[in-house]
C-alpha cells in the first residue's frame, strides 16, 4: 500500500487536489469554519481527506490531507504514520507564504527526511508578489532541494505531476510516460 500525505496551511488546496486526482469521491472532513478561517473560506477540513488514486499496475495511491489548522496538528502525527511521501501545498496569496513553508517544513522534517517531499505553491496567478525561483532560493537557505511547481490544485494534470515528481524522488529508477 502507497500512502501520500498532503499538508499545508488553510486554503492551500488539499481538499480540492485530492479531489482532482481521486478515482473516487473522496471523503471530506469539511465543517463551516468558525474562527479566522471563515475571512478565507466556508469550510475547513478538520480530520482528513481521503481519496484512491489507482496506478495502471493495479496498485493503489492511498491519498490523505491533512487539516490545515495548527489546532488540529494532532491529526498531522496520526495521518503521516506508514506515509511515503509528502505533498506541501502553500498558498501564494498568504501573508507570508516562505514562512508557511519555513514551518510546515520543519514540522514535518523527521517524516521528510524519512521519506521525501515535492511542493506544490497555488494561486500564483492571483499573486505576482513572487515567482517560483524565489521559492527555489528560499529552499536553498535550508538546504534542501526539493520539486517544486506553480501548480493548479484543480487540474488532475498539476497534482499528477507532484505526485510523480515526489514519486521520482523516491524511486530514481522509475519510467516517466
Amino acid at each position: 500500500m502507497y500512502k501520500i500525505i498532503f499538508t499545508g496551511p488553510v486554503g492551500a488546496g488539499k481538499t480540492t487536489a485530492i479531489a482532482a486526482i481521486s478515482d473516487t469521491p473522496p471523503i471530506k472532513t469539511d465543517v463551516a469554519a468558525s474562527d479566522m478561517t471563515k475571512t478565507r473560506k466556508k469550510t475547513t477540513t478538520v480530520a482528513l481527506d481521503y481519496g484512491v488514486m489507482a496506478l495502471e499496475s493495479g496498485e493503489k495511491i492511498h491519498l490523505y490531507g491533512t487539516p490545515g489548522q495548527e489546532r488540529f496538528n494532532f491529526m498531522w502525527d496520526i495521518l503521516r504514520s506508514g506515509g511515503i511521501g509528502l505533498i506541501l501545498l502553500l498558498d501564494s496569496t498568504r501573508p507570508d507564504p516562505f514562512k508557511d513553508m519555513c514551518f510546515f517544513l520543519e514540522r514535518f522534517r523527521s517524516f521528510i527526511e524519512e521519506t521525501g517531499i515535492a511542493i506544490g505553491v497555488t494561486q500564483m496567478d492571483l499573486d505576482s508578489r513572487f515567482c517560483i525561483d524565489d521559492y527555489y532560493r528560499q529552499l536553498k537557505k535550508l538546504n534542501l532541494n526539493p520539486p517544486i511547481f506553480s501548480v493548479d490544485a484543480r487540474v488532475k494534470q498539476d497534482v499528477s505531476l507532484l505526485i510523480q515528481s515526489l514519486m521520482y524522488s523516491l524511486e530514481p529508477s522509475l519510467k516517466t510516460e
